[in-house]
């Protein structure tokens, strides 16, 4: 099959869409594609997510369950955990993880597993792209490589690109549609096949000169990210040291209108991308005998913050005459970032992980994430299900922890109730007796 006749049933919107990984990056990239027509199949290992889309369920709190089961109703949308499957889509996209190593290097093993069951259903004429954020190569090195051992040639039987994923879970101004869309091709006809598709989904398209440079960009984005966010970080402790309020000095400083791009600190950085991308290339960079000092600092202060934040409220405790151990303490907060359900490498785990350590008595509200689930970060994980807020269960605490600040939960029934209160967040501006800032 030519290339010309796959570019044809795109252009028709006749061309089957396959879709592996049905998370945050996923399922709303598969909406995207119902939404114009096309006809999508989902490929899913999580049983559970692959049985509530066969029902039109939603199971991500800010996508739009009624998006969800009219795309399932209409039939333009079904899902399977059947990969032999894989062999019906005219286009197959890869939204799977990529997380690291307790080393901090790249874990590749999601990817590779999912390139072999590929390779196993792999015709002539099907377009592969990888949106999994890596290293700059893996596509044309460790996938391209995986999907010719069948025998087809990459170019001539089957295309291959990259167009990174750049889904912020919750942001209102933004969607899948209205993101521009970086692209780019192992070879040109990769790349023209791969932005034929993604222009009838998204407002926009960038093409670039290949596939490693598409790779580059959207790992640029999330270092950016990382080193600001780790100098807010540590203009936080500065300045507290210094007497001076980092939130108020965020305020002023925002309202330059050119030169300054304002980042908030926290305690500690979550989501899949920020706390791992970085690292990919730091990994890459060492094959080429470099190293990555900004990433690398970066890394170090953010890591550090959630233990930070605990040296925070052991002070406050101690202020009140009391240890961790056996203080009976409530964190605020789950999500990785505010009024989300993704809690993804959220420093809240470490935080509870840290103080349970130390002896204290840890319970959680989070309006968004109702049970902690055993993740990758969290294996031994204890099974919590988040508490009512209410002025009687805040004032049987010894402190409350700000930990993510969701718009849902009443911050001034915390502030008068609470015996203490570790904002981390900047939730309180104005000093209060009951709270310190961490």
């Amino acid at each position: 099959m030519k290339n010309n006749t796959l570019l044809k049933k795109i252009k028709t919107g006749e061309a089957v869409v396959g879709i592996i990984g049905l998370g945050y990056v996923g399922l709303p990239l598969a909406l995207a594609f119902t939404g114009n027509s096309f006809k999508v199949l989902g490929f899913d290992i999580d049983a559970k997510k692959v049985k509530a889309l066969q029902k039109g369920d939603c199971y991500i709190s800010h996508i739009d369950g009624k998006k969800v089961k009219q795309a399932v109703k209409s039939g333009k949308l079904s899902a399977t955990s059947d990969f032999s499957r894989l062999g019906e889509p005219d286009a197959i996209i890869i939204c799977v993880p990529t997380p690291l190593t307790p080393q901090r290097d790249p874990d590749m093993s999601y990817i590779i597993k999912t390139a072999g069951q590929i390779k196993d259903c792999l015709r002539p004429g099907q377009l592969i792209v990888l949106e999994s954020t890596t290293y700059p190569g893996t596509t044309e090195e460790l996938l391209k490589d995986i999907l010719e051992e069948t025998g087809f040639k990459c170019g001539r039987d089957f295309w291959l690109a990259f167009s990174p994923e750049r889904e912020d879970p919750g942001n209102k101004s933004f969607s899948t549609a209205t993101i521009p869309k970086i692209i780019g091709g192992v070879d040109e006809a990769g790349g023209d096949l791969a932005q034929a598709l993604y222009e009838k989904v998204i407002h926009k398209t960038v093409r670039v000169s290949n596939a490693r440079t598409a790779e580059a960009v959207k790992l640029t984005e999330n270092i950016f990210r990382a080193v600001n966010i780790a100098m807010v970080n540590e203009l936080k402790i500065i300045y507290e040291k210094m007497g001076i309020d980092i939130w108020e000095v965020l305020d002023a400083a925002a309202t330059k209108p050119f030169g300054f791009m304002r980042f908030n600190p926290g305690p500690g950085w979550g989501g899949h991308c920020i706390p791992l991308d970085p690292f990919y290339l730091s990994w890459k960079a060492r094959e080429c005998g470099i190293e990555t000092k900004f990433i690398e600092l970066a890394g170090e202060i953010n890591r550090n913050m959630p233990r930070y934040v605990i040296n925070k409220l052991q002070h406050a405790l101690n202020a009140h005459g009391k240890s961790v151990r056996d203080s009976k303490v409530m964190v605020i907060g789950l999500a990785y970032k505010k009024d989300i359900n993704d809690d993804r490498e959220s420093p809240a785990y470490k935080i509870m992980a840290g103080l349970m350590e130390l002896g204290a008595n840890v319970s959680y509200h989070d309006p968004y994430v109702p049970v902690i689930k055993r993740t990758r970060q969290w294996p031994d994980a204890p099974a919590l299900k988040s508490r009512p807020l209410s002025a009687k269960t805040i004032a049987a605490k010894d402190a409350i922890m700000i930990i993510t600040d969701h718009t849902a939960v009443d911050y001034k029934l915390i502030a008068k109730h609470a015996r203490i209160i570790v904002d981390t967040r900047g939730i309180y501006r104005k000093p209060r007796h009951n709270v310190t800032k961490a």
